[in-house]
């Protein structure tokens, strides 16, 4: 009879600790998710040296603007790698010659 109030006991300890170790990882999931939340809110702070948003906008800009006249370039087609696009490109120069067997 006391075998069945101690295995009694020590089940309910167990089960205690087990509720006391699943609330405790909730709280702490919880604690960092607010932190998280919070400091994702904050502004991004500005550290000296730093690239700024706006100049390397108009960098991009200025890059972006090439003459529409301009030939496009294909550096696999000039290395004889990949067909050119336009006729009689740089492919069919640097083309290696067929070998006969």
């Amino acid at each position: 009879m006391t075998n069945d109030i101690s295995d009694t006991a020590q089940a309910m300890q167990r089960i205690k600790v087990g509720v006391t170790g699943l609330a405790a990882v909730l709280l702490l999931i919880l604690l960092a998710s607010a932190v998280l939340s919070w400091a994702s809110k904050e502004k991004p702070v500005a550290v000296a040296g730093s690239a700024k948003p706006d100049v390397v906008a108009n960098m991009t800009q200025a890059n972006a603007s090439t003459p529409a006249d301009a030939p496009a370039k294909e550096p696999l087609a000039e290395l004889g790698v990949a067909p050119s696009a336009a006729p009689g490109g740089a492919a069919n120069s640097a083309a290696p010659a067929s070998r006969g067997h």
